[in-house]
């Protein structure tokens, strides 16, 4: 579902992401952890076309992000860790104009509008204006936004900052069912707990460069995630 070779992505002199190569197939969900300026949010802006990179290739569901970025946009949603949305909107509109982007018919995005609004506890906020939402609500908009065309990798950076334990919950679940339904998902944290317990695989980034990337379970073997991240971080000093 998505496929990076050899990415390099420089900022003048600086490599920020340096020789990065990782797969991550249908129904897994891979963490991607590591300090800030690791390179995280850069890598993931070059998954999804934000930014364009040096070296290497991106495949997203067999399409190359350089060659055919607008089949590759059809198949993912990307939600920042500070989403910007147009807060002249109400959510319900907002929420329409992504569907009207992604060519959604009329009953396809009310089912879905209504299953995602009912879940995160949103559908009486719907015909407010994004201003006056908290982050949280903002936070809840996008992932709804990001969801209602049924993306078959999805992207997140940092997606439980700001969201209540509830909201969190349900979107462990979500994230898990849409896996199980033959999504994949690519989420960068720094809850080293949240992604021990959810993630299939994890990929491990210091100053730009992949230094560890494997199952769970070969990254972390009978530690707990967090030890074995300091360990690395030690080991690739």
């Amino acid at each position: 579902m998505l496929r990076i070779e050899h990415l390099t992505k420089s900022y003048g002199a600086k490599k920020a992401v340096d020789d990065l190569s990782l797969q991550i197939n249908p129904g897994e969900i891979c963490g991607f952890i590591g300090h800030n300026g690791a390179g995280k949010t850069t890598t993931i802006k070059c998954v999804c076309g934000i930014l364009q990179f040096e070296e290497g290739e991106i495949y997203v569901s067999g399409h190359s992000v350089k060659k055919d970025p607008i089949a590759c946009k059809r198949e993912l949603a990307y939600i920042p860790d500070n989403p910007d949305l147009y807060e002249f909107l109400s959510g319900i509109k907002y929420l329409n104009f992504i569907a009207d982007v992604f060519g959604i018919g009329e009953k396809e995005r009310a089912e879905r509008i209504h299953r995602y609004a009912d879940l995160f506890e949103l559908t009486s906020d719907l015909a407010q204006p994004i201003s006056a939402y908290s982050h949280g609500m903002k936070q809840k908009l996008a992932l709804i936004s990001a969801l209602i065309h049924n993306p078959k990798l999805i992207i997140l950076d940092e997606p439980f900052v700001g969201l209540d334990p509830t909201a969190s919950f349900k979107l462990k679940q979500t994230m898990r069912e849409m896996c199980n339904e033959g999504a994949a998902i690519f989420f960068s944290t720094h809850v080293l707990e949240v992604a021990e317990k959810l993630c299939d695989k994890v990929a491990v980034i210091k100053r730009g460069r992949l230094i560890a990337f494997g199952t769970m379970e070969e990254i972390k073997g009978d530690e707990s995630l967090e030890s074995a991240f300091f360990e690395l971080e030690e080991q690739n000093g």
